[in-house]
């Protein structure tokens, strides 16, 4: 078994604990919340035996082997870095952190210590993708990868009254790139790798974050589109186009449904039969990694999660984006 400790009391990680609880080796042992009495709920909930009001102690418990971070963003890698440094392997969820010198400080750290540090984007994982990035060859000469995430969030309407939740504070590295953006610019590096430019819009909101936007990358031969928002929504899929066809990928955040659809007018669907939750797979792979002694997942690799963060820092810059943690 891999005993578990969670930072963060979200919805998100009430749907990680639902899919890890598929995994045959996941033991849920110990909780993390600012609050003794908000731990203690959680905890008596989801059944945890142990509870913890500080990281640090959290950190050096002899209790758990693991922790899963889904606390703000701005919070990520000092709650990492400190889990790593008493030898606890770490799941972070996207984005991994505020910027790249956070997550090359985190990666560092994992090396140095000698543990498993994997980024949670669960979208890369599934085996919706993975057929996709198999098969990919099938369409020929990529030319255009379109990413496209656009999801009205519920804490707009919370925001448009006058109330400036977490999703729409600069201070807690925040808003439409951070938190969908990603799932479109990830599967992007993975496919792809770093691209060679990157060009950006985006429109922002009074609080300092971006409400929604957009990003052209470029690559030799190609161009990958990235649309993303908090205050509309897009029933559009996103797509690659290839000299020989095309790729259809309904939702990019939890890819299947995928379709190749042909020059010829053929069509041929790519998507396997899902067993288990979409967010069970990450904790798979993790834990595989775990057991198999592996310091970083092929496909949500180190390199994967810089690039990336590499990408939307500079997108920030484009569109003029500032986070307490790049001061």
């Amino acid at each position: 078994m891999v005993r578990f400790g969670i930072i963060g009391t979200n919805t998100i990680t009430e749907k990680f604990l639902q899919a890890a609880r598929q995994h045959p080796d996941f033991e849920f042992t110990a909780v993390y919340s600012r609050t003794e009495e908000r731990a203690e709920e959680f905890a008596e909930k989801h059944g945890a035996a142990h509870t913890f009001t500080s990281v640090q102690e959290l950190a050096k418990s002899d209790v758990l082997d693991a922790v899963y971070i889904a606390s703000p963003n701005s919070f990520h890698a000092e709650q990492a870095i400190v889990c790593m440094e008493h030898k606890k392997h770490v799941l972070c969820e996207k984005p991994m952190a505020s910027n790249q010198k956070e997550v090359a400080s985190m990666i560092n750290t994992a090396r140095t210590e000698g543990v498993l540090l994997m980024e949670a984007v669960k979208s890369t994982l599934l085996p919706g993708f993975r057929s996709l990035h198999d098969n990919l060859h099938k369409i020929g000469q990529v030319r255009r990868f379109v990413g496209n995430f656009c999801k009205y969030s519920s804490r707009y309407d919370a925001y448009k009254e006058g109330t400036v939740l977490n999703a729409f504070n600069p201070k807690f590295s925040n808003g439409s790139l951070m938190d969908l953006g990603v799932y479109g610019i990830y599967p992007m590096v993975v496919l792809f790798g770093e691209p060679k430019t990157v060009h950006a819009n985006a429109v922002m909101l009074e609080s300092g974050v971006d409400g929604e936007g957009s990003l052209i990358a470029e690559y030799e031969g190609m161009e990958a589109v990235i649309m993303h928002s908090k205050i509309q929504h897009s029933y559009a899929p996103s797509e690659i186009q290839g000299e020989k066809g095309s790729i259809i990928i309904p939702d990019i955040s939890e890819p299947e449904g995928i379709e190749i659809y042909y020059k010829d007018g053929t069509n041929e669907s790519l998507t396997p039969e899902d067993v288990y939750d979409p967010m069970f797979y990450e904790v798979q792979e993790f834990i595989s990694l775990i057991k198999n002694q592996q310091s970083q997942s092929l496909v949500n690799s180190h390199e994967n999660s810089l690039v990336a963060a590499k990408v939307m820092e500079e997108v920030r810059r484009k569109i003029g984006l500032v986070f307490p943690g790049d001061l």
